[in-house]
């Protein structure tokens, strides 16, 4: 999967934001204010970082060569995972709306129904 198409698919989540909150090569997707998935957009290849529950986080490392505990980030909730192809793009998919619902559903009542808005 390539950049664009990785944008096209973070960013089309309902209230997703996309900033460049640390420096210039880590793009950062967020909703509600609140990080579900982080993009270092000058690696080759991609990495992204994505959450996970953390008894997924381990199962993923283990099944995944190209999963790794999430680089700067608080491991046991969080994986990068190196875009190199070996991973269907199916199931990083399935990552990423994992990542976007676990954050969703840590939000208040007020952020859900505004998110729904």
């Amino acid at each position: 999967m390539n950049l664009e198409e990785l944008q096209k698919i973070l960013i089309s989540k309902n209230g997703s934001t996309k900033e460049f909150p640390f420096d210039d090569k880590t793009m950062v997707f967020k909703v509600m204010n609140k990080m579900f998935a982080l993009v270092s957009i000058q690696e080759s290849p991609l990495r992204i970082n994505l959450k996970s529950l953390p008894e997924d986080a381990l199962g993923y490392r283990d099944i995944y060569e190209c999963v790794i505990p999430g680089y700067h980030m608080n491991k046991k909730h969080w994986n990068s995972v190196i875009l190199d192809g070996t991973m269907k793009d199916e199931v990083l998919i399935s990552m990423i709306d994992e990542s976007y619902d676990l954050v969703v559903s840590k939000l208040t009542k007020k952020e859900k129904a505004q998110l729904l808005e």
